[in-house]
């Protein structure tokens, strides 16, 4: 039985429609912007493997790290032991990170990232002796993760359908707009007292479709939030190290956040790590004689070795000028490719065409709702295969969101593979 029919048999994939759906293809290995399957062919990954992998595959300076690493120590526990990866990387970050944070607590992915965040803001409050504290203000459209905490923050939809009645309760607003902060701030005004925290993608929504939204309005709504002494929990996961133009999101902003989460490109696509980082204050709540008002959290690969090692080999790649060359190189295409599809925009064919760093998203015009389960998306992906580019939509939602590595020629290549698309094939 070859590997395609063997995992037909014994894999059930993420995110996959399970009935009918396409064999999986066995990738065999990548090299920089290109994943190559058993049968030789290759395929430019634009979307960066879910968003993860920033310097692209077999990245060898990173391997190099992980082997070496690997020969010394692999895992430890965390809890009464340390090592220098785990410590180096927590000062490392600490001093690019946007705010002034004091504390790394690891975890294993962006998921894990936010449910900590959301345990350390609800229980610095009752460390504090504020019961009243308890609910969670989140943006509409949001998404924080597959896990119960961060489902139960993210926009109740197709994704948390099956479990609406195991999510607590969740305070959504609008993203903010020059329009309707006066609003926003009146409905937060209804709850400022029993509000803990919000948490929120800063400046851009992701898997809720590439949604962006302006860091002036983000900055005013962080003010007034900050003034009630709700804490501001800043999703990072996808938006951190350059994705959206600066190294993080919260760069844009003069307000920062009180915890920040970390994941996806932290390890540069090698493996799974996750970061919450608090301020010196909210890490105070937490220091005390009475044992009860411990974080009682934690996770068996807790600061692995390796994923520390990983993730201080991809900051090391992506400060230096070449990485840094790269990514605004992805700026000026996406500049020139928005200029290409204005066209196909005043054609009616697609809308809402907008950027932000190193990613382009539009949605194309279809008959039916503009989400995740439009029928584009079966069409899309396979013709975009079979040209050698792999692209994956949300619905009816393109978008481009490449690793720094790739090449001017991958990314006329995406482009024209989009175009022809939308050209009718």
């Amino acid at each position: 039985m070859d590997l395609q029919k063997k995992d037909e048999k014994y894999i059930w994939h993420p995110y996959t429609h399970q009935k009918n759906r396409l064999p999986a293809i066995p990738i065999v290995r990548g090299e920089k912007s290109t994943l190559i399957d058993e049968n030789g062919n290759q395929y430019i990954d634009a979307v960066s493997s879910w968003w993860v992998n920033i310097h692209g595959h077999g990245n060898k300076f990173i391997a190099k790290k992980i082997y070496e690493q690997a020969k010394k120590l692999q895992q430890v526990i965390f809890t009464g032991f340390t090592h220098a990866p785990a410590v180096e990387l927590a000062e490392k970050l600490l001093k690019v990170l946007p705010g002034n944070f004091s504390k790394i607590f690891y975890s294993d992915n962006g998921s894990t990232a936010t449910e900590v965040a959301l345990k350390i803001a609800i229980q610095y409050w009752s460390n504090v002796g504020d019961l009243k504290r308890n609910k969670i203000l989140a943006f509409h459209n949001s998404y924080h993760g597959d896990t119960f905490g961060a489902m139960s923050v993210s926009e109740r939809g197709i994704y948390t359908f099956a479990f609406q009645d195991k999510l607590f309760e969740v305070i959504f607003i609008d993203t903010p707009t020059g329009e309707n902060l006066g609003q926003l701030k009146d409905e937060i005004e209804k709850y400022k007292n029993e509000i803990a925290c919000i948490i929120y993608e800063p400046l851009l929504q992701g898997a809720g479709g590439m949604l962006m939204y302006q860091p002036e309005d983000l900055n005013e709504l962080l003010h007034f939030l900050k003034e009630e002494k709700i804490i501001c929990i800043a999703d990072e996961v996808l938006t951190g190290f350059y994705r959206v133009g600066k190294f993080f999101a919260g760069n844009y902003m003069k307000e920062k956040s009180d915890i920040i989460c970390l994941s996806k490109a932290l390890t540069g696509g090698t493996m799974a790590l996750g970061v919450t980082a608090c301020t010196q204050e909210i890490y105070d709540a937490f220091v005390s004689d009475d044992k009860t008002k411990t974080l009682f959290h934690g996770h068996s690969f807790t600061a692995n070795p390796l994923a520390c090692t990983a993730a201080l080999a991809s900051l090391e790649l992506i400060k230096k000028d070449k990485c840094l060359k790269s990514i605004e190189n992805i700026m000026l295409h996406h500049q020139k490719f928005h200029k290409q599809l204005l066209t196909f925009k005043e054609n009616n064919i697609i809308k809402n065409i907008r950027k932000t760093g190193t990613i382009i998203a539009f949605e194309i015009c279809t008959s039916e709702k503009d989400d995740y389960l439009n029928n584009i998306s079966n069409s899309f992906t396979p013709f975009c295969m079979k040209r050698g580019v792999y692209l994956r939509s949300m619905g009816n939602t393109i978008y481009i969101m490449p690793p720094y590595c790739i090449t001017s020629k991958e990314l006329k290549k995406i482009y024209g593979v989009i175009l022809e698309f939308l050209e009718g094939g």
